[in-house]
């Protein structure tokens, strides 16, 4: 079936974005085979949302590829392709209890999934720290997410911050946009890489002082000037255009 014929022309750009966050992933090595997930929200009155079709590598995901569904997982428009129910428990919880939260990423990376197991978290020790830092929330390891019980309680620990650490499980960020909810990745993860990298030295690290953090929030606004993730995000997908722009069919 040709997809791009049967949706509107803001479904199909809701598509061509996040399967760009898919290959993106891919492109700096975040992926975990076709382990985790990232879901958009189709534009429009109904609840339905995008996400990967379970089996496909990210690097090889498409625009069309893309599988329609409901909170419930449910398929809503013709597809030859599954989904993971244990992933979208996770991104129909986000969803379902924040409208503005239209793209959700879930990863696995080394780093992410290493910083959750320290009791203490994400340590205020880099720049890169720092952003997340303002509004990041911790969620306790609860096993395989299949309860759908769990969902309650993610919401509650998750409240109104765009960043989580899911304890002995990996990285999740949500924002009204692909390109705000990559970038929100993007920094979370180099914070994790920097301070797993520090902690190898094994001396004694240096904090940022606690009255440089409470002044971030203005600092963040200037240096991304107002446009949150969209000041990267055309340059990500001229990257990608460049490797394979197979993404966008």
């Amino acid at each position: 079936m040709d997809v791009k014929s049967h949706v509107t022309a803001e479904e199909w750009a809701a598509r061509t974005d996040l399967a760009a966050a898919y290959r993106a992933v891919a492109l700096f090595g975040w992926d975990d085979l076709v382990f985790t997930h990232i879901s958009a929200r189709v534009p429009g009155p109904g609840h339905h949302f995008l996400i990967n079709p379970y089996g496909m590598f990210f690097e090889e995901i498409t625009a069309s590829s893309l599988v329609k569904i409901d909170l419930h997982g449910n398929k809503v428009m013709e597809s030859p392709y599954e989904i993971n129910p244990a992933g979208f428990t996770i991104h129909s919880a986000v969803h379902e209890a924040r409208d503005d939260a239209h793209c959700v990423i879930h990863l696995h990376t080394i780093e992410g999934v290493a910083v959750s197991c320290q009791k203490q978290g994400l340590l205020p020790i880099s720049q890169q720290a720092l952003y997340p830092l303002m509004s990041l929330a911790y969620h306790d390891y609860e096993g395989v997410a299949l309860n759908p019980e769990e969902k309650a309680r993610l919401v509650r620990d998750l409240g109104d911050k765009h960043s989580m650490i899911l304890r002995n499980h990996g990285l999740l960020t949500c924002a009204a946009s692909v390109a705000d909810a990559f970038l929100f990745m993007y920094i979370l993860q180099k914070a994790c890489e920097v301070q797993i990298r520090a902690q190898s030295g094994g001396v004694e690290l240096t904090p940022v002082p606690a009255q440089i953090l409470g002044g971030m929030s203005q600092a963040a606004k200037t240096v991304m000037r107002n446009a949150g993730g969209m000041l990267a995000w055309p340059g990500i997908l001229r990257k990608l255009d460049r490797k394979d722009p197979s993404w966008r069919t």
